[in-house]
């Protein structure tokens, strides 16, 4: 039984949800057409298909295509004759896992699975321009972002490069991402860090390999990297200040053969991930994990070499945008609903390439029962076989892209 969503108290952002709930049917066919034919990062070809089909149906001005390679841009012009721009990005993509549900819009593609809720995210802002190109309702332009490849493929990247930002030069920028570790109806956000940067790390270590039998005739790849993995605890523990946070991960490892018992390999190969919101951090533990390798291998008399890729930034909302934001979320369901000290999360997002270029903020709205755990919807976290979007609060986040592009760009009031 999906968790119900609290009656917003009617502001000016509560009208929009109560005008987007008349279609609300409509979007969640929509959001479970897309949930069934998932699309990784680039791919998104029927996605953006749809959502262009979709666009033209709500009447939105302009539609752009082919942005980033797979990116959609909407253009909803309002009642006013102002220039701004207002930027409300989505992201399109699909993960590369297996689905295990078994609902009648369960995934058709093999291997494939909107295990995030960008398909709800798309849906959320297809219903945005909808409400927005029926009613126009402010003064300027709002700028609708249909981002592909955000799971790992940096598409926010890709469009910016793309002169997105150049062709849309929008003052600021916002996103949402569902959180089922809040309950439906309520919203988070902070005024500083929101989700951290991913880097992605892998060892290198070069050993001798040689018979199991006479290890003393080696120098064993295998135990250096277990000593590898005990040490590089220590940077976290041992070099980052307590009031700051940073995460070592090193989640996989390759060496040697399963089937030789009794050979050791001359390499071994560690493959893990740092997360951290501080540049001086990011760089301090990068600066450690080289010299730490270097020597516990050395120290064996075998060599480490570290492989240091920084994949995504912070994700670090702009202070007046992110109050702005809240404020807007509190016309919406009332302040009582709004968590304006979300905890930040170590996970990564691709929106942190768009707040580097642009003021902005990223958003967490509620869809879950309120855990983390479970093996059904909505209760399962994010990237799990058996997730899946609470359609429930479609109305919601499509009502709080909307408010945010009616509240920063209001119509003047009539004399």
């Amino acid at each position: 039984m999906l968790a119900p969503v609290k009656k917003p108290t009617l502001h000016a952002g509560g009208r929009a949800f109560a005008q987007i709930s008349a279609f609300h049917p409509e979007l969640t066919a929509f959001r479970r057409d897309l949930h069934a034919h998932p699309e990784l990062g680039f791919e998104e070809v029927y996605t953006a298909g749809r959502v262009k089909q979709a666009l033209e149906l709500c009447g939105v001005d302009e539609i752009h295509t082919g942005i980033g390679r797979t990116g959609v841009v909407g253009l909803v012009h309002g009642k006013g004759k102002s220039k701004k721009m207002l930027g409300l990005r989505a992201d399109m993509d699909a993960l590369p896992m297996t689905e295990h549900n078994e609902f009648g819009w369960k995934s058709t593609a093999p291997g494939r699975m909107h295990g995030c809720g960008h398909d709800g995210h798309t849906t959320m802002l297809v219903g945005a321009a909808r409400y927005l190109a029926e009613t126009r309702n402010f003064d300027g332009t709002a700028v609708l972002i249909f981002q592909p490849g955000e799971e790992g493929h940096g598409g926010a990247q890709v469009m910016i490069q793309d002169g997105l930002f150049e062709r849309f030069p929008v003052e600021a920028a916002y996103a949402m991402h569902n959180w089922p570790g809040m309950l439906p109806g309520m919203i988070g956000i902070n005024p500083g860090p929101m989700m951290a940067a991913a880097d992605r790390i892998t060892i290198s270590i070069t050993g001798k390999g040689g018979h199991g039998a006479h290890a003393y005739m080696t120098v064993d790849p295998v135990l250096v990297a277990g000593h590898i993995i005990t040490a590089v605890q220590s940077i976290v523990s041992r070099n980052v200040k307590p009031v700051d946070s940073a995460v070592i991960s090193l989640c996989a490892m390759q060496a040697g053969d399963l089937q030789a018992m009794s050979v050791v390999p001359g390499e071994a190969t560690l493959v893990g991930t740092v997360r951290t919101f501080n540049p001086v951090v990011q760089t301090m533990v990068e600066r450690r994990l080289h010299e730490l390798c270097s020597a516990v291998a050395q120290g064996f008399g075998a060599t480490a070499t570290v492989k240091y890729e920084r994949i995504y930034p912070a994700t670090i909302n702009t202070a007046r945008e992110a109050m702005f934001a809240a404020d807007v979320a509190a016309s919406i369901v009332g302040e009582s609903q709004v968590k304006r000290d979300m905890e930040p999360s170590m996970g990564a997002e691709d929106f942190s390439f768009m707040l580097q270029a642009k003021p902005g903020a990223y958003l967490r709205l509620g869809q879950g029962d309120g855990t983390t755990s479970g093996t059904g919807q909505p209760g399962c976290f994010l990237h799990n076989s058996r997730y899946d979007f609470n359609d429930e609060v479609l109305p919601l986040g499509a009502a709080l892209f909307a408010g945010l592009v009616e509240q920063s760009m209001p119509l003047a009031a009539k004399a």
